[in-house]
């Protein structure tokens, strides 16, 4: 029998990176106080790490998946630099106010729906009871508990401290 592992999820607008509407460029790109430091504590804990994130800006026009995959690919890179990572990266292209039509209109993966966080569990065979999610809006933490999974809330300071203090806890 396998094993399931633990996660922590983090939403990345807001969370891991400073809230600059539609971001998909790397030269936007900003991290959050201790956000790398975090992800690298959450590694070292042997803590899988997954982003959870609504990209409506594919939906919109702004930018394509392309642009969300290659500032992931860079987001990696720069954490590498520190022997960090995130393992992997789920997120929901799509909008009702979109005006690319194969992204606009309902779907099933939008936080606060739980999809992406049950299709990480799968993928990876985590365990939701010692896994957490860990986000700056209400959102985020209606996604946890629609996941049935911890919700921290990220309002701002050390996002490190936040992580050190709450990951003993699941």
């Amino acid at each position: 029998m396998v094993s399931k592992r633990r996660a922590v999820f983090f939403d990345r607008d807001g969370t891991l990176n400073v809230d600059v509407h539609y971001l998909y460029r790397p030269e936007d790109f900003q991290w959050t106080c201790g956000a790398v430091e975090a992800i690298k504590y959450c590694n070292d804990c042997g803590y899988l790490v997954i982003v959870i994130t609504n990209q409506s800006g594919i939906a919109r026009g702004y930018y394509t998946e392309k642009d969300v995959c290659r500032l992931h690919v860079w987001m990696n890179a720069e954490l590498e630099k520190i022997g960090a990572h995130i393992d992997a990266f789920y997120y929901c292209p799509h909008h009702v106010a979109g005006i690319v039509p194969e992204y606009t209109g309902e779907c099933d993966c939008r936080k606060p729906s739980p999809k992406l966080i049950n299709d990480a569990c799968f993928d990876f065979s985590i365990d939701k009871a010692h896994s957490m999610m860990v986000g700056d809006k209400v959102l985020d933490m209606e996604c946890a508990a629609n996941a049935e999974i911890t919700g921290v809330r990220y309002s701002g300071g050390s996002l490190l401290d936040l992580v050190q203090n709450r990951i003993s806890e699941v």
